[in-house]
């Protein structure tokens, strides 16, 4: 196939400065001048949901979906900047991973996963 990956993630926000400047604070993906946050290799899941899911908000058109290292200590970092985070246990399964769940200041939102390990 043609395709290799995922070239970019592009949406609209209504400060897009300070919107990349929380994302390279509290997650470390930020463009810095023209140069583009690096990905580790690993798996990515593009798939469409249907129009009525209730798995991200109704007003979203999307949710993006990070794959992280150390769940925990992440979460960690986030509550004591004050980012409120959501998890359940019906989330995560030894097939799948872990999961969980915040927002961005413009409200959008944003899964972590931390996949199984091999």
């Amino acid at each position: 196939m043609p395709v290799t990956g995922i070239g970019g993630v592009f949406f609209r926000a209504r400060d897009p400065d300070t919107l990349n400047a929380w994302y390279g604070t509290h997650l470390g993906v930020a463009m810095v001048g023209y140069e583009p946050w690096q990905q580790a290799a690993g798996p990515t899941v593009f798939m469409p949901f249907k129009s009525d899911t209730d798995y991200f908000p109704a007003d979203k058109g999307f949710m993006i979906n990070f794959r992280v290292a150390d769940l925990d200590a992440l979460l960690e970092r986030l509550r004591a900047a004050g980012i409120a985070v959501m998890t359940h246990p019906d989330w995560n399964s030894p097939e799948t991973g872990r999961f969980a769940r915040i927002h961005d200041p413009e409200g959008n939102p944003v899964e972590l996963w931390e996949p199984p390990e091999d």
